[in-house]
This record gives C-alpha cells, structure tokens and sequence, in this order.
C-alpha cells in the first residue's frame, strides 16, 4: 500500500478541528522567557529558519505566535523594479500555475477546480476565466506574511470556512478537490491597469486562523467584509498573516496582466511573477 495513501486515510479520520484549536490555544500561550528562547531554537534548527532575517523583539518572542509570524528586518524584500509587474505575495514555492479554461477551469496535481471554488462568487469568477492562476506553498520555515501582487484598493474580502487538510503533498495526492475544502480567504484588489487580482488564503491543518490588515479580528470571521471606502494599497504592502502556514492562491485576469514568467520554485515576497528578479 501507497504510505501517502494510508496516511491520508489517517488525516480523514482525525478530529482535525480539535487539534487545530488546541494547537492555537498552545500557539498563543505567554512563554517563560527561557522556554520561548528554547522553542524557537529547536524549531529554527529543525526547519532551518533564518533568524538572522527576523526583527527581533526586546525581551524574546512572547509566544509561538509570535515568533510564526514574526516580521522581517526592514528592506529585506524590496518589491521588484520592474513598472506594471506582479509581485510574488509571498516567500515560499510555486507549486503550480498555468491558465484558467474558458469555462473558468483550472488543474492542479491532476485535479480540476473552479476559481468559483476559492473565490466564492459566480460573477466574480467570470473575470479571471480565459486568465491565470498561481499557487505558492508557505512551508514552515518561512515568513508567514502575506502581501499586495499590486497597488490599488480592496473593496472586499470574503472568508469561508472549510475543513482542515493538510495543504502538502499527500493532501495534493489524496484530497479531492483540496483547495475548495479547506478553509479560505479572498482578498480582492481592484487596480488601475491590471483589473481586479484576487489572493486567496488557503487554510490547513493546525492553520485555523487568518488575519487581515484593516480588519480588527482576532480570526477573519466568516462572511463578506467590505471597505467603505475601499482600503488603497501599494504593491509590496502586507495584507494578510497566516497563524502558522499554508498557501496562497493569485488570480488574474485574461489579456490584462501578462503572462506568468516564473516557473515551479523557490519564490521570496516582492520578486516579478514575470521572471524578473527584485532589486
């Protein structure tokens, strides 16, 4: 028997809800100075995180939520210089793009879905058919904040609950239809030139929460959440914050941004999604 298989039969069965809850509930919990210290040592080792990156709080991180979703130094992801491109919204790895059918289609890992699927709204999900998608995996050794692939305004952010899978390779291989499952949010971005791009927050296992910038909640409860005004935003600018991680899809629309330039890979927050690299 396939072990990716017998796993994913595993992960069916498990109360994953639970152990999310009690995960973020141990994930949020005020740490003793020496133990944070500890914790973060032996997860950075073992995930070979680059501390020497992170903005280092006085006193230590306060929590594993803290030290997760810990900031970068200042200028450490300049947003590429190239006019009228996409910024990657992320650090982590491409893990799949190509085009959205006509029919508004599209194929990951042999699967097929719907940008209706993640985005949430029939209408909505006509802009992008006939244009591309993108997805980037966080894994856990990297920074967890997500940020704007363009400057513009969000009118709308949509949050939708969903089960828990995990978002890697077995769930990929195991997990019907995994992206539409689990939890999500959609960010909308309405841009000048390059229509409206839409980043969707995909939750995972022991990922149960999602924060977003302008919206003063603890976890990005579920519904449409409008900005009236709409909230303007620079390309490069934070968006959102994965409390532990998981990935991130792009729509675009068809003959407005161009084609993707990237390929399957290691991709960090601010570089072209055309193949330029930042600078």
């Amino acid at each position: 028997m396939d072990p990716t298989y017998a796993a994913a039969q595993i992960l069916r069965v498990l109360p994953r809800e639970r152990i999310t809850r009690a995960v973020g509930r141990l994930c949020d919990a005020r740490l003793h100075p020496r133990i944070a210290s500890a914790v973060v040592s032996l997860y950075s080792r073992a995930y070979r995180v680059d501390l020497a990156e992170a903005l280092l709080p006085d006193g230590g991180f306060s929590s594993f939520d803290a030290f997760f979703t810990r900031p970068l130094r200042e200028g450490l992801r300049p947003v590429c210089a190239e006019e009228g491109a996409l910024a990657s919204p992320a650090d982590g790895r491409v893990a799949s793009l190509g085009p959205v059918e006509p029919n508004g289609t599209f194929r990951v890992k042999g699967q097929d879905y719907t940008v209706e699927d993640l985005v949430g709204d029939r209408e909505d999900a006509k802009r992008y058919e006939g244009g591309q998608f993108m997805i980037v995996y966080l894994s856990p050794r990297d920074y967890h904040r997500v940020h704007a692939p363009a400057a513009g305004e969000i009118p709308l952010v949509r949050s939708f609950p969903g089960d828990l899978f995990p978002v890697n390779s077995i769930g990929e291989r195991h997990i019907p239809r995994l992206f539409a499952r689990n939890r999500r949010v959609a960010i909308c971005i309405d841009t000048e030139k390059q229509g409206r791009v839409t980043v969707v927050m995909v939750g995972a296992m022991i990922v149960g929460r999602i924060t977003v910038a302008g919206i003063d909640e603890r976890d990005v409860s579920y519904g449409d959440h409008r900005f009236n005004p709409p909230r303007q935003i620079v390309r490069g600018e934070e968006i959102g914050m994965f409390h532990l991680g998981s990935t991130a899809v792009v729509f675009i629309e068809k003959d407005v941004a161009r084609p993707w330039g990237v390929e399957v890979g290691p991709i960090r927050v601010g570089e072209s999604l055309h193949g330029a690299r930042a600078r």
